[in-house]
């Protein structure tokens, strides 16, 4: 018998996509309506901060598909598209065209929003967050010779940022409220290495500052006013201070909500006939034993072979480990595992040439690993990790040991 089930996607980027995908590949021949809020179809971020903003190629790459990947497999794909509310007594999705879309099950992909500052001059121009093709695209045009670039907060997204426009040739200052960046993930000793690796490249990097003021003239921002009075000149202004989760359309339909959508493990909110997806999904994860709320690419990339197994009432793979990726002058790294600045830190390998390895240990046991410079060792970092084994920090530490052997 013919499907005449409706599935609805709300959430046009990759965690979007690839749940659409997976609807197909997992035998559903029902109606998929895909609702993208963006002028484009879907796509990936990480080429925003990295290849594409650097040289501006490389767009079509990022797309998940093109069109007729679309057609072809009959997904009414919308772009431009927004929803103004969920009905979910009526099982209806509320365009705000004032169209309504009947659904059998609904998926939230909506995604993440770049935190503003909440500070005089934050809606000068020139004070850019980086999210989309567009925002890329107004980034790109500043990074030159001579332009003077600051970045408010030392996060991923400042620190590619930071490196870009360095290559690019412009004068770059990062602005850092603790007293290294990334700190609260890498703990002290990781944190050194990219405070080190920027300022070797001419960034300067300010740390244990606040902002108070974004100065301008004519509406156009022309510097940043620091807690304690110094101003610093500046063309163009990036804010890196985080993002907040889309739960707008999720909290007003009643939805749990709490840093994101509450869900389940396999992506199921308080509403039964509703699923979460990506950034906006705040889920049980099993193996951690906790909530997680990952933004990250490849959780967009796995989880919704998760989600959409359970919206088809099927049996799924287990929840991927986070996972994330960032390159930055000729440092490239690999993130796996979900440690904590308090777990001890074991370093394998050439920590100030920065080609070695970290892992974080709590009570002995590996609960994340990176592979900075040193390639190849995916694998045997999630195997370590999910194994739970009590591990000799010596034996971790020592390059001659095969992580292999440890467990």
């Amino acid at each position: 018998m013919a499907d005449d089930r409706t599935f609805v996607v709300v959430g046009g980027g990759l965690a979007g996509a690839k749940a659409a995908e997976q609807l197909r590949e997992r035998g559903f021949e029902g109606r998929v309506v895909l609702l993208a809020g963006e002028d484009h179809l879907p796509y990936e971020r990480p080429p925003l901060s990295k290849d594409y903003l650097k040289t501006g190629e490389g767009l079509d790459d990022a797309f998940v598909h093109d069109e007729g990947w679309y057609a072809g497999h009959d997904v009414d794909v919308r772009t431009g598209t927004r929803v103004a509310s969920v009905d979910r007594g009526a099982h209806a999705v509320v365009l705000e065209g004032g169209e309504r879309l009947q659904y059998d099950r609904l998926l939230l992909a909506t995604g993440s929003t770049p935190r503003r500052l909440d500070l005089p001059g934050a809606d000068l121009d020139g004070v850019l967050t980086l999210r989309t093709i567009e925002d890329s695209d107004r980034l790109r045009a500043e990074l030159r010779e001579g332009r003077r670039v600051v970045l408010v907060g030392g996060g991923w997204i400042g620190l590619e940022v930071a490196s870009a426009a360095r290559e690019a040739g412009a004068e770059v200052t990062v602005l850092e409220a603790l007293d290294l960046p990334l700190v609260r993930v890498l703990g002290q000793r990781v944190a050194r290495v990219f405070a080190d690796l920027h300022r070797d490249h001419g960034v300067d990097l300010r740390t244990h500052v606040t902002v108070e003021e974004l100065v301008g003239e004519d509406g156009h921002v022309t510097g940043v006013r620091l807690g304690d009075g110094t101003v610093l000149d500046a063309d163009v202004v990036v804010v890196g201070v985080g993002a907040a989760p889309n739960v707008e359309l999720a909290q007003d339909a009643g939805l749990e909500v709490d840093n994101g959508v509450l869900a389940d493990a396999v992506g199921r909110t308080s509403d039964p006939d509703v699923f979460v997806v990506g950034d906006v999904a705040n889920v049980e994860h099993p193996f951690l034993g906790r909530r997680v709320r990952v933004e990250h690419w490849a959780n967009a990339l796995n989880q919704p072979q998760v989600v959409v197994a359970a919206m088809l009432d099927q049996d799924g793979p287990e929840p991927e480990l986070p996972f994330f990726f960032s390159d930055q002058y000729d440092l490239g790294l690999e993130y796996r595992g979900l440690g904590s600045p308090d777990d001890d830190v074991v370093v394998r390998g050439d920590l100030p040439g920065r080609e070695f390895m970290a892992f974080w240990l709590r009570g002995g046991v590996v609960t994340a690993g990176m592979n900075v410079n040193v390639w190849d060792v995916g694998d045997a970092v999630e195997a370590l990790i999910r194994s739970r084994a009590q591990v000799d920090p010596d034996r971790l530490a020592d390059v001659a040991v095969p992580l292999e052997n440890l467990t």
